[in-house]
């Protein structure tokens, strides 16, 4: 898998975990101590690539985190800022390199699961899931 489509891949749910959270101020606020681990991760994500951008870098950056802090739909606003991201690190091979060392390293035969469409989940391991109307969970 090319680096740049991993990296992308890595620091996606970051990304739109941190415009979840703090929407356009993300770019410039200062890390809150008590933000989680994936929202602090996702707000050092964008504020290297903004450090690292020129003028019109920085004004697309924050023309997209401000358009999928607007959006709905959480799987839009991944493709935005992913596409965005993979620019960003196609232009800038020290980015990729920054990326890199700030990313946890990916497990050992990494699996990547991806749900699509209403009332799709996703995951390795599942004990009980139920999707549709009119279930009742079973009783352990």
């Amino acid at each position: 898998m090319d680096a740049v489509v991993q990296l992308v891949e890595q620091a996606g749910p970051y990304l739109t975990a941190a415009v979840g959270a703090y929407g356009t101020a993300v770019l410039t606020r200062a890390q809150d101590a008590a933000a989680d681990a994936t929202v602090g991760l996702g707000q050092r994500i964008f504020q290297l690539v903004w450090r690292r951008g020129d003028e019109a870098g920085r004004a697309e950056l924050e023309r997209v985190v401000d358009e999928a802090a607007d959006e709905q739909d959480d799987a839009y606003s991944a493709a935005v800022l992913s596409r965005l991201l993979r620019r960003a690190l196609e232009d800038d091979p020290g980015l990729r390199e920054e990326l890199s060392a700030l990313l946890p390293a990916p497990a050992a035969g990494t699996v990547t699961i991806t749900a699509s469409g209403e009332r799709s989940i996703a995951a390795q391991h599942i004990g009980t899931a139920i999707t549709g109307d009119g279930h009742t969970p079973p009783r352990p």
